[in-house]
């Protein structure tokens, strides 16, 4: 946890009064250009947390390889609206870049903000389902994590700060471009490497090969074929331990749930979506905002279970077949409902047809 005044080297976020933001890495004597000007990171460094910086003009620039005044005021060379339409009669509003005086508040990022804000390869897990994650995962402090699938490091860098350094992190990824973007993710937000974590690339089955057996509580599975994964899973866990995988298709979420199902290793497992909604509050006007993250993924809970002990599963009713492929019906009237209950909705309806024709003749 950071605290204190804000350092060179490390990432702040910034705010304007739109609610637009940026996430910026502090580098003494650099500038982030925005569309209202030049945020100077010297005017940053140093300063608390929770304070506003404001914009400088970019006008002298050209003419005079200056970023202009300081940002705690008003700029000297700032331009007004028909200097700038003056300079760009056709696009006026590419020289609202160079106006200084824009305010944004400066903040560390949260973990969720710099996981939505920091570069990717892999396209990320978002917070509600890391979230999710960790909670029905049961993730704590001290665990024994194994991850497959460490992209660009969201799922990995929550998974670090969960287990803590009295726990551990052993993360497979497949391809080295990848695993050299989550382990620069992730040294950049620790501040250093973080010594509790074993990044090793390959394959899921190759490398966990050589991890000993019944060596981790818990496994986060983020890839395009988990069910192809459960053996060497189921032996690297320690029984009891919780299985969480994260797919984003249905027929992904099909076939993994048949193969825990038929593999007797794994306890009936729990499949759930999360949707997040956010609200604008203002005054009277209180309501659902119109745009909302919907469907990102499912989440696969399971539990292994004692070596040599099948699992319990529900049995469906012999009358509701579920497996039999549409096109490999005898007869498509095949359905869950007995000859009994036909007749009585049948007997029933004639009589509400009897009794509606006779208030017809009335």
């Amino acid at each position: 946890m950071r605290r204190g005044p804000l350092q060179a080297g490390e990432k702040v976020q910034l705010t304007d009064r739109k609610g637009k933001m940026i996430t910026v890495q502090l580098v003494p004597g650099e500038r982030t250009q925005t569309e209202h000007g030049y945020i100077l990171h010297d005017d940053l460094i140093g300063a608390s947390e929770g304070t506003v910086v404001v914009t400088v003009s970019g006008a002298l620039d050209t003419a005079a390889g200056t970023t202009g005044t300081s940002a705690s005021g008003t700029s000297a060379d700032a331009m007004s609206a028909a200097e700038a339409h003056a300079l760009n009669p056709r696009k006026p509003w590419k020289g609202t870049r160079r106006i200084g005086g824009w305010s944004w508040c400066v903040m560390r990022p949260r973990l969720a903000d710099y996981v939505l804000s920091m570069p990717r390869g892999a396209q990320i897990m978002y917070p509600k389902d890391i979230a999710t994650v960790l909670q029905l995962g049961d993730i704590r402090p001290g665990a024994r994590v194994l991850e497959s699938g460490g992209g660009s490091g969201a799922m990995g860098i929550n998974l670090l700060e969960a287990v803590g350094e009295t726990g551990s992190l052993t993360t497979i990824e497949l391809r080295p471009e990848f695993a050299h973007i989550c382990e620069a993710n992730a040294t950049l937000f620790f501040g250093c490497r973080p010594q509790w974590w074993d990044l090793r690339v390959g394959d899921f089955d190759s490398v966990a090969a050589t991890l000993p057996e019944h060596s981790f509580d818990r496994i986060v599975l983020d890839m395009l074929d988990p069910w192809n994964r459960l053996e060497q899973a189921h032996r690297v866990i320690e029984p009891g331990g919780v299985l969480v995988a994260y797919v984003t298709t249905t027929t992904q979420l099909s076939r993994l749930a048949e193969a825990v199902r038929e593999s007797g290793q794994w306890t009936q497992p729990e499949v759930q979506e999360t949707l997040e909604r956010t609200w604008k509050v203002e005054g009277l006007s209180v309501r659902p905002n119109h745009q909302m993250i919907a469907h990102t993924g499912f989440l696969f809970i399971t539990r292994a279970m004692a070596d040599g002990v099948q699992a319990l599963h529900k049995k469906e009713r012999a009358t509701k077949d579920v497996y039999t492929d549409v096109d490999e019906l005898d007869s498509l009237e095949l359905r869950d409902i007995s000859d009994r209950k036909v007749r009585k909705v049948i007997r029933d309806l004639d009589r509400q047809v009897k009794e509606q024709e006779a208030q017809a003749q009335q």
